[in-house]
């Protein structure tokens, strides 16, 4: 699984610059909020620096702060696929807290050994359906669910979908 194949993904489903007042996340271009870019750039960010993020500071911000934190590359191509949108779109921890949940390990929110050697233990699309059902849970405990939920439950399923595609491209 390529990170630029997920990227594809996150890019095409986060969109440009956004600043809806009922998202508590606040602005975002690309998906990445002023306070990620802020903390990256190591400063303190300005609205228009935030609407003037490249693709290519986003694409490496992507690799090192989600692709690379959630250990992708270690994990097989279909679940490295929805992990790594769900880092994006719930945070690392919860999307490393969904996958250890889901195949019954330790629940400390990051990634080492015995989460690895677990998740090769597992059979891929029982592994990423869990995953998904608990990545859908959460959206529904949210209370801006009403507001953003159909969205985010279309996103889920798509991503679902192509990992399910991913995962018979591979066998």
């Amino acid at each position: 699984m390529s990170f630029e194949r997920a990227l594809a993904f996150v890019l095409s489903q986060e969109g440009g610059y956004s600043d809806n007042a009922k998202d508590p996340g606040g602005a975002t271009n690309l998906g990445i909020t002023r306070a990620t870019l802020s903390k990256w750039r190591g400063r303190k960010v300005t609205r228009e620096e935030g609407q003037s993020l490249s693709r290519r500071e986003a694409a490496s911000i992507y690799r090192q702060e989600y692709w690379q934190r959630c250990k992708c590359d270690q994990l097989p191509p279909a679940l490295a696929f929805l992990m790594f949108d769900t880092a994006v779109n719930q945070g690392v921890s919860r999307a490393i807290k969904f996958l250890q949940r889901s195949i019954g390990t330790k629940v400390d929110g990051i990634i080492g050994p015995n989460t690895l050697e677990a998740v090769r233990r597992r059979e891929p699309k029982r592994v990423m359906i869990e995953f998904a059902a608990r990545r859908m849970r959460h959206y529904g405990l949210l209370s801006i669910f009403s507001t953003f939920g159909l969205g985010w439950s279309r996103r889920l399923m798509e991503a679902l979908y192509r990992a399910f595609e991913i995962n018979s491209q591979i066998l």
